[in-house]
């Protein structure tokens, strides 16, 4: 069976509503590991020599990554820059052949929840930017890195929703990660 891991990146995960019930649905599909990389690194700080290997070696069991955080100030939240920090430099940098060359080629998709309304993210709306426009530096260390973008997963108003709103989001999340699931399986069988 494939391996599907999601880091969840949310700085404090047991008080959240909408990444709690994405994760929790997302780890009823068959094949998929959540992480909870905050419980792993609670003071935030990732050691780039012995935490960076293990994350790695994380990462090389997967035949695709999630990304999964609240959007924080038009950003990804300071553990998942850390994370990047520490790991991707020492895959990609220091042990490209034995670390980055093997990652290469794995499906990355990222899963966010916000705040605003989906029209805030627009130019004429409040913030100005879209999301698509936010995730910029996301898809350019994808690109860097040699990992396929998908279309990312997003919940808007994520603080703000109905129980029924968030169960139907939740059961989106499941339903596009078995999409996600059964495109890449079928792109990598392809190639």
């Amino acid at each position: 069976m494939s391996k599907t891991l999601i880091l969840l990146f949310h700085r404090h995960p047991a008080k959240s509503k909408a990444n709690a019930a994405l994760a929790k649905a997302a780890a009823t599909v068959p094949g998929v590991e959540v992480v909870d990389v905050q419980s792993e690194y609670p003071d935030g700080r990732i050691d780039f020599e012995a935490d960076g290997r293990r994350e790695a070696e994380r990462l090389l069991t997967a035949d695709r990554i999630v990304l999964q955080f609240p959007i924080q100030w038009y950003s990804t939240p300071p553990l998942l820059k850390a994370w990047q920090d520490a790991v991707l430099t020492r895959m990609y940098y220091i042990f490209a052949e034995t670390e980055g060359d093997k990652l290469k080629g794995t499906p990355l998709m990222i899963a966010a929840t916000a705040g605003n309304l989906p029209g805030a993210y627009t130019r004429g709306g409040q913030n100005h930017f879209t999301v698509d426009e936010i995730f910029t530096p996301l898809k350019a260390t994808a690109y860097r890195c040699g990992l396929p973008w998908h279309e990312p997963y997003l919940v808007f108003e994520a603080d703000r929703l109905a129980p029924d709103q968030l169960d139907q989001a939740a059961h989106g999340y499941a339903a596009t990660l078995e999409r996600f699931i059964a495109t890449t399986t079928a792109e990598r069988k392809a190639a």
